[in-house]
């Protein structure tokens, strides 16, 4: 089937109509739980006063969303605000220089905020693995990066290493370990592109430029070393029609979310309410398969809302930063799920498709999955949730491929050559549909917890079997025509069908048949009217 095969638009309306109901109506019973259970004894850490303007409580269990746009939100704009200023006045003045004004204002920001024994420590590892990259023995400078990785994973160098920070403030420890293992990452890609470079060796000098970046330092996203390279060390700096116009509105629709979400923590207590079992086991189907996936949308919004943040920044130093991750609304593949960018493109860029190659060899998809998610188990840190999502994961990620292959082969080609386009669009999605709640039910593991993934599917599968499974594959079932619908569109703005050719020009008439009557001309097709829908 191809991507542009079509529905009609009745078909469409429908689906649309469909999935916009059932998603009112999920979040009509999470509003209704949620306002029932404001002043719940087990709500008390987490739910508290919010806005004056609302009179309501706001769910505050989200430390990483409260630290960046309550909590430490002045902290941070100031320090990205001075990075902008300082940044503009280089760019303007001497350009050539703007890495490194760069990188001292990073170090000076880090010094500040954490201390000079952790810039230390910091520079310590960024010498080890510059020295080891200077012998350019590839899976020698892989071993060593993550065996330091290890390091910030388990006792006693979590300790020894923790130590090296000075003062005791909340976010000590997040910007402890978020510095430290974005380090890592960094100068592992560093020392990867080191070994690949034919004439000579990077300078120790451009390491520190590209790990003291500050925008990227604490909290990624991770820009790996031959595109920053490139990037931050053009001189000529140019700016494309209405690049500054389209910096601006993405950072107005970031404020602009940033709001929303605020608001509707007002209102839905999704982040606290799966915490709670108790609860949770007297809620309604409807409910919790809400919850599973309003959970998960939040966690997109997240990361694509602070990655936002720092990425506009870097788009304001000419920088080309990763891509915010792929909605997971949009999303019904294994092979296109995650929620970081940056550590999907460095992991596929030197470990998945270094291994896997054009990934149609089921065992070296199998290698390259397994190698690519024990890298993702050690940045994770290793723990129980962690390994049984990457179990499932991984097990996902190649039981598409099994699939495929089992049915390109005899007869299911032919059987669905013989049916029409929009027919094997239909089949398609309902199989997409079981594989959505999979990946649904998978990362929730990593998200919320074991027993709130359990209870969910628990309910989905074998409880609420056969009603409450039949609706909510069919809403799915409408979900994925939605996107399928989005993903031809696209397609046909990116790869239009080709316009057919104009008509042959009308030949005279013979003399030899005189009486014959005139042929009425024929209207002119239009050809946007041709083309293909």
């Amino acid at each position: 089937m191809g991507i542009k095969a079509a529905l009609p638009k009745y078909e469409i309306f429908f689906y649309n109509t469909v999935l916009c109901l059932a998603m009112f109506w999920a979040a009509s019973w999470i509003f209704e739980v949620s306002s029932s259970n404001a002043n719940r004894k087990t709500f008390k850490t987490s739910v508290k006063p919010g806005w004056y303007y609302f009179g309501r409580k706001m769910d505050t269990a989200d430390f990483e969303w409260m630290m960046w746009f309550s909590t430490y939100r002045d902290h941070i704009l100031f320090a990205l605000s001075g990075h902008v200023l300082f940044a503009k006045i280089c760019s303007m003045l001497a350009p050539q220089y703007r890495s490194l004004v760069y990188m001292v204002y990073g170090l000076l920001a880090v010094w500040t905020s954490m201390g000079w024994t952790y810039v230390t420590l910091i520079l310590s590892h960024c010498i080890l693995l510059y020295s080891i990259s200077l012998v350019k023995i590839r899976w020698l400078c892989f071993i060593t990066g993550l065996c330091t990785l290890a390091t910030f994973k388990c006792e006693p160098f979590v300790s020894w290493q923790a130590g090296f920070v000075e003062g005791d403030f909340e976010l000590r420890h997040v910007l402890f370990y978020g510095g430290c293992g974005f380090t890592i990452m960094r100068c592992m890609s560093f020392a990867l592109e080191n070994c690949e470079r034919k004439d000579g060796n990077y300078s120790i000098l451009e390491l520190l430029k590209y790990n003291f970046y500050l925008p990227f330092f604490y909290f990624g996203p991770i820009m790996t070393f031959d595109k920053f390279y490139v990037q931050a060390n053009r001189s000529h700096l140019t700016r494309k029609e209405r690049e500054m116009w389209n910096i601006s509105l993405q950072g107005g629709i970031h404020l602009g979310v940033i709001i929303v979400i605020d608001v509707l923590f007002h209102f839905m207590y999704i982040l606290t309410i799966p915490a709670d079992m108790k609860l949770l086991k007297h809620l309604s189907d409807w409910a919790l398969v809400g919850l599973a996936y309003f959970n998960l949308v939040y966690d997109w919004v997240k990361a694509a809302v602070m990655f936002g943040v720092i990425n506009t920044v870097s788009r304001l130093d000419h920088l080309d930063p990763p891509k915010p991750p792929k909605c997971i609304t949009m999303l019904y593949v294994f092979a296109e799920t995650h929620f970081d960018r940056g550590i999907n493109d460095w992991l596929c860029k030197y470990v998945y498709d270094y291994l896997g190659g054009k990934h149609d060899n089921v065992v070296e998809e199998l290698i390259a999955t397994l190698c690519t998610f024990a890298v993702t188990i050690l940045w994770l840190g290793p723990c129980q949730v962690v390994l049984i999502w990457a179990f499932f994961n991984c097990f996902g990620l190649n039981f598409e491929l099994w699939t495929a292959k089992f049915f390109a082969m005899e007869p299911f080609t032919s059987f669905e050559l013989a049916m029409s386009e929009a027919m094997s669009r239909r089949i398609r999605a309902v199989f997409n549909s079981f594989n959505f709640w999979s990946i649904v039910l998978y990362n929730i593991l990593a998200l919320n917890s074991l027993d709130f993934a359990k209870l969910v599917t628990k309910r989905l599968l074998l409880k609420g079997f056969p009603i409450t499974t039949i609706i909510v594959m069919f809403v799915t079932y409408c979900l994925i025509q939605v996107i399928k619908e989005r993903e031809r569109r696209q397609a046909l703005i990116d790869d239009p069908d080709p316009l057919p050719p104009p008509p042959p020009p009308n030949a005279a008439p013979r003399p030899a048949a005189p009486a014959a009557a005139p042929a009425a001309p024929q209207p002119v097709a239009d050809p946007s009217k041709e083309k293909a829908e």
